[in-house]
């Protein structure tokens, strides 16, 4: 197979767990025997500092000629958030690119690694049942995509923020998920507030709709609320939760902290016609840049979701998240997944940015392992 990447790693840590990325990409690609093209171009404050914007129109042409976007992170140190060159950079780098590829669904897998365990705020007896979802998040529509207007009355100050959904852009994340639960364990949780909201009552309705069409899926439907307090107390009883851009956002961040550090989480943002944008969610934590102590999983399996959602290589993508899982399991730990207890003081071992990616690639080439 051949295709063409954007890399894009961005600001921070961004460079240097991209560059392992790439290195893992590239195992895959041998081992495989595929063609990728890697096209590099700068987003955030790099480019910035090259053409005074954070999403410069070269970018943009370098992405459209391309069949995925590999995204690192954007952003720069807390104490400069007010400079020109950091100022809304994330936004006006995340959202220009929502807005001009029309990305309408953002997935975000939480799962818990058994290696792990230790370092996940949950009851041993909570992680023992497993844990293993998938957000599917809509991205074009909310109250992010409505008017907002701040005014005066009266002498009273007033904000409001307006929630905007269609019958069309339910339906279409609906489908998404469905899809998605088919190749997984055929569970989908819809999650709204459908005892207050009309928008959560039409997506309610048409979620029902559109599910009629999967016979073979569940449906459940759910209260936001009642799903962030079972995220927590029970969260092995979630496969797919599909919900609304606001909604999403809170619980898919929420339900990061399960795995003990945003360093294990990847990401996916998706159009209609499949082509997406593959990135890790953590930031691009600057306090950490350039000492090589960045956790890469999140951005390695960020290139395993863009192999399998936009390329369809399912093999190739589970070599990874195996490969991965290897490693851990071998006793490999960035600073950040780092622990040491009496039971396993002997088998776990402290690695940087490059050694973990060491390991993983061991793996990857050793495929009766994986």
């Amino acid at each position: 197979m051949k295709k063409r990447i954007a890399v894009l790693p961005g600001d921070g840590i961004g460079e240097e767990v991209m560059a392992q990325a790439l290195r893992v990409l590239e195992a895959v690609e041998s081992r495989f025997e595929h063609e990728f093209e890697k096209v590099h171009g700068v987003v955030g404050g790099a480019a910035f500092d090259k053409y005074g914007s954070h999403m410069p129109n070269e970018t943009l042409d370098l992405a459209y000629n391309c069949n995925a976007i590999l995204f690192g992170s954007v952003g720069g140190p807390v104490a400069d958030m007010d400079l020109p060159k950091w100022k809304n950079c994330e936004a006006n780098s995340i959202l220009n690119l929502r807005k001009t590829f029309k990305f309408n669904a953002n997935f975000r897998p939480v799962k818990i690694f058994p290696e792990l365990k230790d370092i996940s705020p949950l009851r041993a007896e909570v992680i023992q049942k497993g844990v293993d979802m998938v957000f599917v998040r809509e991205l074009l529509g909310d109250c992010y995509f409505g008017e907002h207007k701040q005014y005066s009355e009266n002498g009273k100050r007033y904000g409001t923020d307006q929630i905007i959904y269609d019958e069309e852009q339910v339906a279409a994340i609906a489908h998404v998920a469905f899809k998605a639960a088919r190749i997984r364990r055929n569970k989908v949780t819809s999650v709204d507030k459908a005892n207050v909201l009309d928008s959560s009552k039409l997506w309610r309705a048409v979620v029902t709709e559109v599910s009629k069409d999967y016979s073979d899926v569940e449906l459940e439907h759910m209260l936001v609320d009642n799903c962030a307090m079972q995220i927590i107390r029970d969260p092995s009883q979630f496969d797919v939760v599909v919900t609304t851009n606001m909604f999403g956002d809170i619980l898919s961040d929420a339900a990061a902290v399960l795995p003990g550090s945003l360093g294990l989480l990847a990401s996916a943002s998706l159009n209609k016609d499949g082509f997406g944008l593959y990135e890790p969610p953590g930031g691009s934590a600057q306090d950490i840049a350039g000492t090589g102590v960045a956790n890469p999983v999140a951005q390695i399996l960020s290139v395993a979701m863009m192999l399998r959602y936009s390329f369809q290589l399912e093999a190739e993508a589970t070599s990874i998240e195996r490969a991965v899982s290897s490693a851990l399991g071998a006793g490999c730990r960035t600073r950040d997944i780092y622990t040491k207890t009496a039971s396993s003081e002997n088998q776990i071992k402290l690695v940087n940015c490059e050694e973990m990616t060491d390991e993983i690639l061991s793996y990857i080439k050793r495929p009766a392992l994986v």
